[in-house]
């Protein structure tokens, strides 16, 4: 009896002083191991940069502790949840909802966003007004996700409601497949539905299915002293305005998001090319390369507007980032000549690195592709279509391909991981577009 009872007093005296142990290994190892998934509203790569809501937010909280951040990429939310509990990482940063059922698991840090679960169906589709009328719907969810926490509830007063979970798609897959009629609906967060309205414009909210619920980031139960550090560390992020600054980035600008027509194009070559022109034309001549079509691509990336900034803080008529802008050597993006030859130079470097056996037109298309997602993203897209037994050299093939580089099923698979593969393939044919249109318009010029 004696026995247990001293075992029972040092498991005790264990458990007490691992409270703080987790900080203090952060702190002496000098590195925060932080868990999350790749998507746009966590953590992905863009222009061979990283960004994202959870990249930015705990590359700050790193900052603030004075130690580098390891991350850690799982498939899935479960997956997740299970590296938290298993000790694999300090932080689950991964826009994870802070429910009851969780919390019986895991310790939450401070609320950093609210959001509120939604159900996505397809423009000309399903149009669900109420829960009762998603009876009979085909509803597919990611599995262990808080959507299907949620569910369940409402399953209590609506006993014929059913739904699919598949462990294999993530939020984001799921509602390309509504935009691509392959199901009728599914459910995401309001903050994921409107970063990928952008991409799928089809896609319509019916209703949101839940009031506000708050996304934190998740730690082992015992880890008081790490999340009483978060809790100072966000207070101050939050009272200084640079929580409002991140989020605004990331979706303050998506209600302006929008495609001009043709008519206003064609508007502002009369209007507005002809103020830049010139400086297109130098452009490029200096890196010999077609002024029409850096034109048009100009025209894609800012509607030629000189200030112009994007949610993710590229800026100027090229929407240049400053790595970028500080490797061609701009000095300032807002500058339309320092910008446009910026832009040239970069589009040329790229250009110049897609390899030779690649030819025209389809070389410019590519590199137009990598200007807009990266290069190291063409090149895994190149991988995959040679593993689908596509010409990893034609544009044609290389258009059906980027597309797979959002689904799980292929991008977990290659070097550069999640991209946005369906924006560089409706980028590059906007700007062939723009270019045929200018080509015409300038013909007698």
């Amino acid at each position: 009896m004696r026995l247990i009872f001293l075992f029972c007093l040092i498991a005790l005296s264990a458990c007490q002083q691992h409270e703080g142990d987790i900080l203090e290994a952060i702190k002496q190892q000098k590195k925060l191991i932080v868990v999350t998934r790749n998507a746009p509203t966590t953590y992905y790569e863009l222009r061979d940069e990283l960004i994202g809501p959870e990249y930015d937010l705990t590359q700050a909280f790193a900052n603030s502790l004075g130690v580098e951040v390891q991350y850690i990429l799982k498939d899935s939310v479960s997956e997740i949840l299970t590296a938290i509990q298993n000790g694999e990482a300090h932080i689950a940063a991964a826009g994870l909802t802070k429910t009851q059922q969780r919390e019986n698991s895991l310790l939450f840090g401070p609320i950093y966003q609210e959001v509120q679960q939604q159900l996505v169906c397809r423009r000309g589709g399903a149009s669900p007004k109420q829960i009762v009328d998603l009876i009979g719907l085909q509803i597919v969810i990611p599995e262990a996700s808080s959507y299907d926490e949620n569910l369940q509830s409402l399953k209590q007063s609506h006993t014929e409601l059913d739904w699919q979970t598949i462990n294999d798609k993530s939020t984001e897959d799921l509602i390309e497949m509504v935009w691509q009629k392959k199901i009728d609906c599914t459910v995401a967060d309001s903050n994921i539905v409107a970063i990928n309205q952008r991409y799928f414009p089809e896609v319509r909210v019916r209703f949101s299915i839940t009031e506000p619920e708050s996304l934190a980031w998740a730690m082992p139960k015992n880890a008081t002293a790490l999340n009483h550090a978060i809790e100072a560390w966000f207070d101050e992020f939050k009272q200084n305005g640079k929580l409002e600054e991140l989020l605004n980035r990331y979706y303050g600008h998506i209600d302006e998001f929008d495609y001009v027509d043709t008519a206003r194009f064609i508007s502002r070559i009369n209007t507005v090319l002809p103020k830049y022109k010139s400086h297109f034309i130098a452009a490029a001549n200096e890196h010999k390369i077609d002024w029409l079509q850096l034109a048009a691509q100009a025209y894609q990336e800012s509607h030629w507007r000189a200030k112009a900034r994007s949610p993710t803080g590229v800026r100027g008529i090229m929407m240049l980032t400053l790595t970028t802008a500080k490797e061609m050597g701009v000095t300032s993006r807002l500058d339309p000549a320092q910008s446009i030859m910026g832009g040239a130079g970069y589009y040329k470097n790229l250009y110049d690195r897609v390899p030779d056996a690649i030819t025209e037109p389809d070389r410019a298309w590519i590199a137009l592709a990598a200007y807009n997602v990266g290069l190291g993203h063409i090149r895994d897209a190149r991988v995959l279509a040679q593993q689908l037994g596509k010409d990893p050299d034609k544009w044609a093939d290389l258009s059906l391909v980027l597309p797979l580089l959002s689904q799980k099923k292929y991008y977990k698979t290659l070097k550069h991981g999640y991209a946005r593969g369906q924006e560089p393939v409706n980028y590059v044919q906007r700007i062939r577009d723009y270019h045929d249109i200018l080509r015409h318009a300038t013909a007698d010029l």
